[in-house]
């Protein structure tokens, strides 16, 4: 391994002095070289919370490279042989995979979030129940953040890809990108959870950075196109504006960091397991 970077030995001194409870902290460069400083002797995988979300994200973006989604294409066309058969809001017809990216299906904020609720609240059939909540406002005339959102993506990139979502990013990019371990969380029947509930090293979270930082390359090799990630920055698909300048990413809870940092060429990935995480992130964002 490199010579720790200054940022690093900071990251360390800090956390050391301030007694946080800070997992581990990974720096990647453009190039691909990767270092990471460990705090806690824990399992190499952790949950990511909603760092998921850019993960489930990427699967559309594989989709869409491919020609096989469209932005604007209509979520109950996608899913018409798994829709309820009584129950929906007629409103939901006109819903579109884009506003599930940007959260603005019109559910409530929070929704379906199994971080917070006991998974059983939902039922043994999440898609189902999704359907038939009341809306909370009409689609796509605000974004209210839920988890809701990003369960129904990828039960979309099952169902173009014929492949759970997991299956189906260890097939298109994970091996690509050499990723050691990964898992997601399922609800009851099975499918990837998609919003949270993923399980990675925060080595490997950079890595998905370098592809967006990279204009869609790892390494030189193509994972997804530049029209895919310029688009996803851009409207803020999972990767939301951080702070200063260009800098972008997506935060979990307890303190999980991607950010992805262009004009100083690397990527950040943080986990940690915090309920005041605020005082190590505004540290990093000062050295942003």
């Amino acid at each position: 391994m490199a010579e720790l970077s200054p940022f690093l030995k900071n990251c360390a001194a800090f956390i050391n002095e301030n007694a946080l409870n800070v997992i581990r902290v990974s720096e990647a460069y453009g190039n691909g070289e990767i270092n990471t400083v460990e705090f806690m002797p824990v399992s190499p995988c952790q949950d990511v919370y909603s760092v998921a979300k850019t993960f489930t994200m990427t699967g559309v973006g594989l989709l869409f490279d491919k020609g096989l989604l469209r932005l604007d294409e209509k979520i109950c066309d996608i899913l018409a042989d798994e829709l309820p058969e009584s129950g929906m809001d007629d409103r939901w017809f006109a819903s579109t995979v884009e506003m599930a990216l940007t959260h603005r299906l019109g559910l409530p904020g929070g929704f379906l979030d199994i971080d917070v609720n006991p998974s059983w609240e939902f039922t043994n059939d999440f898609l189902r129940y999704l359907f038939t909540y009341p809306l909370a406002y009409e689609p796509d005339t605000e974004s209210r953040y839920s988890d809701g959102a990003y369960y129904l993506l990828s039960r979309i990139v099952e169902k173009k890809a014929g492949l759970p979502l997991d299956d189906f990013l260890w097939k298109e990019m994970l091996t690509k990108l050499e990723v050691r371990e990964l898992a997601w969380s399922h609800c009851p029947q099975g499918h990837p959870i998609g919003a949270t509930g993923l399980y990675v090293h925060s080595s490997d979270m950079a890595k998905l950075g370098l592809v967006y930082l990279n204009d869609g390359l790892y390494k030189g090799r193509r994972i997804l196109s530049k029209e895919w990630t310029q688009l996803a920055v851009a409207r803020e698909f999972a990767l939301n504006r951080y702070g200063r300048k260009s800098a972008y990413g997506k935060g979990g809870m307890y303190g999980q960091e991607l950010l992805v940092v262009p004009y100083q060429d690397r990527v950040i990935a943080i986990q940690s397991f915090s309920e005041t995480p605020d005082e190590f992130n505004d540290f990093v964002g000062r050295s942003l």
